[in-house]
């Protein structure tokens, strides 16, 4: 029955009272089935729900932005792409409507323009977070599905998918038509504009691999101007390293070895002064991140100098130039990591007899990568030979005879102390010790078999290469709760816990 008030209303009034109620009824539905973990369902309420917000017209835009944003966060968990640049496209020109901020003149006359200023700042700076996610991601997922057993790229596989491109622009254009999309008499064509300027298909080359880490960088300078060092040390610290990760991921599509070296520099250059300056007692979890990325970075660096040198050394000898910068990088990756196991001990330097789960695969790991990279170092002498095999060896007994004191933890590291055990049964140096006289080899032989061999960051100059087994984090989506492979590190305090950084093999 209506009430007075709803018989003296117009049907135009009550049509629109009634789309509001259906609106919010949508958004409840939304939550429900996100309680009861139909995550697709939800998603798909949450996106009709904002997409009649914009119809109605009844929304406040950077809310409404910021929601649209969230997500394609979960389309981008799935890979679908096309869907999240929608989200994001439509979350950008929405967050336009806003207007734009406050001055800092206003803002330091008025405590309420102070306090608009500071959330619509910190607003369009977590979509553009958001962007550097999809960027990243898409990347990433474009690596997978190229590389090969060695990491490396696949010609073939990209020939093949450079064939299968065709069908996949026709497989969007109809998965477009029949898409709930966004947009108004006022947004619509804007939003179709900005997703035209972003690719939602996978890269296959260089050059479209560059036009998406181009829209992440511009994304990432966007972010960097709102959340500071001064002031927002882990948001900061967190947007570096997404940073560093797109320029991982463009590396790979890189076929110049010089260049790709040039593009783990930049990373070393972000990274490294600020894992030095961080305090370890406010900062301990940051900063063991930030030193076993720069471990992997250096080991990287190390690998693509090995095959530069491997192609010198058909055509002329390495000179002493060549083997101080292999051995260089061997020594500051090996220096990374030992600084990660060192923040692992007790304040008086004792190590732990017992480590914790969050960190119990990156620590065996860690020692692990230590040991391989000592029997790696190119040296002369043969005392500086030696003391490096035996600190090699002492790594690869420990990860045994923790595996051994520790049952559970085998599971972890089954691969590598599978090595480990292989390579601490050695009663002899795995290669020999040139004497003073005899000039610097090329590289260090490893002894494993060939069958272990695994993916690593570049082919390896050994004639029986060691099985690379790669521990580093893997960036995931803001709000991400994904499993990923391998042990994740302790995530750092605050704001830091949205991004679940984790390391894989």
């Amino acid at each position: 029955l209506r009430t007075t008030e709803e018989n003296l209303l117009t049907h135009q009034e009550r049509t629109k009272r009634f789309e509001l109620a259906y609106t919010h009824t949508m958004y409840y539905l939304a939550q429900v089935y996100k309680n009861l973990g139909q995550n697709e369902r939800s998603a798909t309420y949450c996106h009709s729900t904002l997409q009649r917000q914009l119809k109605l017209k009844e929304f406040n835009p950077m809310e409404w932005a910021l929601n649209a944003a969230s997500l394609s966060q979960y389309y981008i968990i799935k890979g679908n792409y096309m869907e999240g640049r929608h989200c994001l496209s439509a979350a950008t020109v929405v967050a336009g409507l806003a207007g734009e901020a406050p001055s800092e003149a206003a803002a330091q006359e008025s405590e309420t323009e102070s306090e608009a200023r500071e959330q619509l700042r910190q607003k369009r700076a977590d979509i553009a977070r958001c962007w550097i996610k999809y960027c990243l991601n898409l990347l990433q997922d474009a690596k997978k599905q190229l590389e090969d057993n060695i990491g490396e790229l696949d010609t073939d596989r990209q020939e093949e998918s450079k064939r299968a491109r065709r069908q996949e622009e026709e497989e969007e254009e109809k998965g477009r038509k029949s898409a709930v999309l966004f947009g108004s008499e006022d947004t619509f064509d804007s939003i179709a504009s900005l997703e035209e300027k972003v690719c939602c298909l996978c890269p296959l080359d260089f050059t479209e691999a560059r036009a998406v880490f181009l829209v992440g960088q511009n994304y990432v300078t966007q972010a960097k101007e709102y959340f500071q060092m001064d002031g927002y040390v882990t948001d900061h610290v967190e947007i570096l390293q997404d940073y560093s990760a797109l320029f991982r991921a463009l590396a790979f599509f890189e076929e110049d070895l010089e260049r790709r070296c040039k593009m783990h520099k930049r990373r070393v250059d972000m990274l490294e002064t600020i894992c030095n300056d961080l305090n370890s007692r406010y900062y301990l979890m940051i900063r063991r991140q930030l030193m076993f990325e720069l471990a992997e970075i250096y080991s990287e660096m190390m690998d693509l100098k090995l095959m530069l040198a491997n192609r010198q050394s058909d055509t002329q000898s390495l000179d002493s130039h060549t083997v101080k910068k292999f051995n260089h990088l061997c020594s500051t990756s090996a220096k990374y990591f030992q600084m990660f196991l060192d923040s692992l001990c007790s304040p008086e330097g004792k190590v732990p007899e017992h480590l914790e789960e969050e960190v119990l695969r990156p620590a065996l790991v860690a020692r692990f990568r230590v040991a391989r990279l000592y029997g790696r170092i190119i040296s002369s002498p043969a005392s500086d030979q030696l003391e490096n095999l035996n600190k090699s060896l002492d790594n690869y007994k420990y990860v045994v005879q923790y595996c051994e004191s520790h049952p559970e933890a085998t599971a972890t590291v089954e691969t590598e102390l599978e090595l480990s055990r292989e390579m601490s049964r050695c009663r002899r140096p795995p290669y020999p010790v040139p004497s003073n006289r005899s000039p610097p080899s090329a590289a260090p032989t490893d002894t494993a078999p060939r069958h272990t061999r695994r993916k690593a960051p570049a082919p390896r100059m050994s004639t029986s290469p060691l099985k690379n087994v790669e521990a580093c984090r893997t960036p995931s989506l803001r709000r991400r709760g994904e499993e990923g492979d391998g042990a994740t590190a302790p995530p750092a305090a605050g704001r830091a816990q949205r991004v679940n950084h984790k390391y894989r093999k």
